[in-house]
Parts: structure tokens; sequence; C-alpha cells
């Protein structure tokens, strides 16, 4: 499993369009293969700062499955107007924590 982590600023003033918007757009993502699930956290100490969280199969799946599909315009049109400044997204895997297998 991958985890892709998104930091989100949202301009100011649109955080509860963005969360309407984000809650329209969730089944686009979800809808995707390779996708195996998602969070979005609204910060407490900034405000307009969310972390996306994305559960994907592979890095693949994100980056070519969902970003290359013929839905990832919706995702963009619904979203990306947002941003400022446009997020950085990163891709990790666990190698440490509960519930993690041992070999």
């Amino acid at each position: 499993m991958i985890l892709e982590i998104a930091q989100l600023q949202v301009r100011a003033g649109q955080d509860a369009a963005f969360e309407t918007a984000f809650a329209e757009a969730q089944c686009i993502i979800s809808a995707m293969p390779g996708y195996l699930g998602h969070e979005l956290q609204r910060c407490l100490e900034r405000p307009g700062h969310y972390m996306l969280l994305v559960r994907w199969r592979t890095v693949e799946d994100h980056e070519i499955g969902f970003r290359q599909s013929a839905q990832y315009p919706q995702w963009r049109q619904r979203l990306h107007h947002f941003y400022d400044p446009f997020p950085t997204v990163l891709h990790y895997e666990r190698i440490a924590g509960a519930g993690l297998a041992h070999g």
C-alpha cells in the first residue's frame, strides 16, 4: 500500500466552498482502480490548511491510473482553483507501526 499525502492551502474565505466541492468530488477518486481509501483532515492551528491522505495499491495507480484518467479533468476543475500555493504531493510507504507484519 502507498500513502499519498497532499498538504492543501485553501484560499482565504474559501474553506466552506472547498469542503462542499471536495464532498462532491470524492466520488471521482474513490471510483479509481487501485484506490483503497482516503481522508481529508482540517488543521486546527492554521486556517485554510488541509491534509489529504489517499491510500493506493501502487504509485502507478495514482500517477497513471488516476491522473491520466478521463475523470481527472473533472477533479481538477472542481478543486484546483481553491489552492494557493498549488500543493506538493508525495507518496509514502509504511516501514513501521501497529499492524505491520514482521518478516
